[in-house]
């Protein structure tokens, strides 16, 4: 039996297990890759790198180190996490069945695509799913945003800080009559494009054009430096539902503790219900999990 399984190979898993590991904790981390969302970055034909302030270097240091541990590491994803008197059994695609004190979910969330001819194409060139992230790159630039909520509206207010011009694709009504969305369409270098749709990206190495239609049918083809989708994140916490309390959104809730509504379970980054998704605020939550897990089991181990 472990002391802890650690779900998930992101910023928050990677860093979670690092500590659980240094704490001295007999732990496994399972996940079908190591990196997460940071093997993923935008790409632009004039960026510096040391124009980018990210957490990439501080998780390849973390997923080094983990690459080099084997033991503690088992690469495959999870189906299932069941609650068994004191113990967790965690089920694994493959049909595995691990067995341990206390987990720490750190699946992350997902994108949603766009689906439509180019995105997969344009996909971290030029084409990215984080605006807040990325702003400062795009000073006196012309940008995109696309979704109907309010994660695309913040975004869009955003790059309005520093943008030569922000069109905003596919606002919802009911978004742009909330005081954010009035705000921005007050802006003067913000174009809201209200019920419009993407059809195609397209570019020339980079993704410097997003083909649009509205909903008369009319269609436009917009010019930008950087295109940001912004729609709604999917957590991936379908190995848990049923299991720990979920928000409205699906996100795993969590106390400042870390902690879910199942004693001895965990959650850290993305997949929960906290502020911002930004890399190093899950690093951060990784951390702040594999710690109070070691209280949570402290009671148990045996020096």
């Amino acid at each position: 039996m472990y002391d802890l399984i650690v779900i998930g190979g992101g910023p928050a898993g990677l860093t979670a297990t690092i500590y659980a590991i240094r704490k001295r904790l007999n732990v496994l981390l399972i996940s079908k890759d190591l990196g997460g969302k940071t093997n993923y970055h935008l790409e632009l034909p004039d960026l510096d790198s040391y124009r980018v302030i990210n957490g990439t270097e501080v998780v390849n240091k973390f997923k080094s180190e983990l690459e080099y541990l084997k033991f503690a590491r088992h690469m495959e994803p999870v189906e299932k996490v069941e609650k068994s008197d004191d113990h967790f059994r965690v089920r694994t695609k493959g049909g595995g069945e691990l067995i341990a004190k206390s987990v720490i979910v750190a699946t992350g969330a997902r994108q949603q695509w766009l689906n439509v001819p180019g995105e997969r194409e344009y996909l971290s060139k030029g084409l990215c799913y984080s605006a807040l992230s990325y702003a400062p790159l795009f000073i006196d630039k012309d940008t995109v945003v696309v979704g109907k909520g309010d994660l695309a509206l913040r975004s869009a207010a955003e790059l309005s800080t520093v943008a030569r011009q922000v069109h905003v694709v596919g606002a919802s009504h009911e978004a742009l009559m909330t005081p954010l969305g009035q705000m921005l369409g007050r802006a003067e270098n913000v174009t809201v494009l209200e019920e419009f749709e993407v059809t195609k990206v397209a570019g020339n190495g980079y993704c410097n054009t997003v083909f649009v239609k509205g909903p008369n049918g009319e269609e436009i083809a917009l010019k930008a430096d950087g295109t940001f989708v912004e729609k709604a994140l999917l957590p991936n916490t379908s190995m848990v539902a049923g299991l720990a309390e979920l928000d409205e959104q699906g996100f795993i809730k969590v106390d400042c503790h870390s902690r879910s509504s199942v004693p001895g379970l965990f959650a850290a980054g993305d997949v929960t219900n906290i502020y911002a998704e930004q890399v190093l605020v899950a690093v951060g939550a990784g951390v702040k999990a594999a710690l109070s897990a070691y209280d949570y089991l402290l009671p148990t181990l045996k020096f």
